[in-house]
């Protein structure tokens, strides 16, 4: 028997969301540029996945943009909001993914005029509202503040809402990777007052290689890949019509079952948890408790012992599918990014559990014994 707790990596593909998929993939092959009926159809395909899309997130149609994934939508806000709107300063933090890490690292090396500022985080990765308000009160440079909405590692959500009031009161961009929180949670783009939001299907039982974005129609940039007119001249390359229509069946199944959806996962999260502290000896959890952290991830600390040290390997040989809270180089496990920007205590090991509709309650009984086993000293 395999268990799967990854699922804040990616999830499984729904029936619904497989069965539109093969349709395509079968009837509709045509290239949605061409004017013929071929083209047609699929172009028709594609601009109601765009409409399904924007109504979930409350935003216009012309303001969503189908992409590769959410790692590319995240590239090409940040980068061409230097070129096309001039943006001189970032404020974002250190607990960020790599595609927002990573791009704005470049975008510094590249243009040394950039200023990055990261905000602090306490020891659940939770930002403090007012030093991100005396930043942009005291700046004079065009500013873009770059958060995520949930983190994909410890689950912790920030108050999106209101980053989302201090950027318009101060005149900021607000760019919002809310990948983990599409399909989950309500995201609604006018109440948040976001600039720019991305996501991506394969997070909420949809296709891999399908993302988008939303931009606010005040804040146009140009292309990040440039070739033909698609995505109304914003992304070049043709469009991947199946994974389109699969992100938008996944979108509408998301929404249409979500408190469903979100009273299962959470009840076998507490579950989880509560087992876990009964079962094994000095268990703690990095992120927030409560509504501050997201209901499908919990992202747990076991004390320093040999047993921790394996545990991740050990698990995988009994068929459960977990996530390291480390990052691996050269064959030594250290904390990830997000681990050492909260503090997580050295020597300690984190492992991210993290769950869907498909998961039971017999799973979370199954994963607790066994992980009390495996750190049962012998």
């Amino acid at each position: 028997m395999r268990i799967y707790f990854d699922n804040a990596a990616t999830t499984a593909l729904s029936e619904g969301v497989w069965h539109r998929m093969c349709e395509v993939l079968k009837n509709d092959f045509g290239n949605p540029s061409s004017i013929h009926h071929f083209g047609r159809v699929s172009r028709s395909i594609i601009e109601d996945a765009r409409k399904k899309v924007a109504k979930s997130i409350g935003a216009g149609i012309g303001e969503i943009f189908f992409t590769s994934s959410a790692t590319e939508a995240n590239n090409t806000i940040l980068q061409r909001s230097v070129v096309d709107l001039g943006v001189k300063r970032f404020i974002s933090s250190p607990t960020e993914h790599h595609c927002v890490l990573h791009t704005l690292q470049h975008i510094q090396k590249e243009n040394a005029d950039i200023e990055i500022i990261w905000l602090n985080v306490n020891r659940q990765g939770q930002i403090d509202l007012s030093e991100l308000q005396s930043l942009l009160s005291n700046g004079s440079s065009k500013t873009m503040v770059s958060l995520m909405y949930g983190n994909n590692e410890i689950g912790t959500i920030h108050d999106i809402e209101k980053v989302g009031n201090l950027c318009q009161t101060y005149g900021a961009y607000l760019h919002c990777d809310a990948v983990q929180m599409i399909g989950k949670y309500p995201v609604d783009v006018q109440l948040l007052k976001v600039s720019f939001l991305t996501g991506t299907a394969h997070k909420f039982h949809g296709p891999k290689g399908s993302g988008f974005f939303f931009m606010n129609n005040d804040n146009i940039i140009h292309p990040f890949i440039y070739g033909g007119s698609q995505e109304r001249n914003m992304r070049a390359g043709t469009e991947n019509v199946a994974g389109i229509a699969g992100l938008a069946q996944a979108i509408v199944e998301a929404h249409e079952t979500m408190d469903e959806r979100k009273s299962h996962i959470q009840k076998l999260k507490e579950r989880f948890e509560e087992k876990l502290i009964s079962e094994v000896d000095d268990v703690i959890f990095n992120h927030a408790e409560g509504e501050a952290c997201m209901y499908h991830i919990s992202s747990v600390s076991f004390a320093a012992s040999p047993m921790a040290d394996m545990l991740m390997f050990n698990l995988d040989i009994e068929g459960i599918a977990a996530s390291s809270g480390s990052a691996c180089s050269a064959g030594i496990a250290e904390d990830s990014h997000v681990l050492t920007a909260i503090g997580h205590p050295s020597g300690r090991k984190t492992v991210r559990f993290s769950f869907s509709k498909y998961n039971t309650a017999e799973e979370v009984d199954i994963v607790v014994n066994k992980i009390k086993k495996l750190m049962t000293p012998k």
